[in-house]
């Protein structure tokens, strides 16, 4: 679990497996698919989705605290801003998912 700030509100992501559900139902499309597929921006900035992006932060937003928890559509209406410059954010969410989704060996 990692904190971050998205458009100026603190919020806890968690890379669970209920955030690959979240994902796909909302979605409909897997998780770790497109996080693969974001790989390319590191090669590539023009790759980047900020859609994909924000998809990722609310699924595993949603997977910290499910209960009465918004749309991806009503999520992004409570967001003032975004910052796609925020290093410490992006770097946070990519972290998230890495850890929790490509465990290896760690215990």
């Amino acid at each position: 679990m990692r904190e971050i700030t998205v458009g100026g509100k603190q919020m806890r992501v968690r890379a669970t497996p209920l955030a690959l559900l979240y994902y796909r139902q909302e979605f409909k499309t897997d998780l770790i698919g497109d996080l693969i597929s974001m790989q390319e921006m590191a090669n590539d900035p023009s790759q980047f989705d900020s859609i994909k992006m924000l998809q990722l932060i609310w699924a595993m937003n949603k997977a910290d605290k499910p209960e009465g928890f918004p749309s991806f559509e009503g999520w992004l209406s409570n967001l003032d801003s975004i910052d796609f410059d925020d290093g410490d954010m992006m770097t946070a969410v990519i972290e998230e998912a890495t850890d929790g989704f490509f465990r290896g060996d760690k215990r």
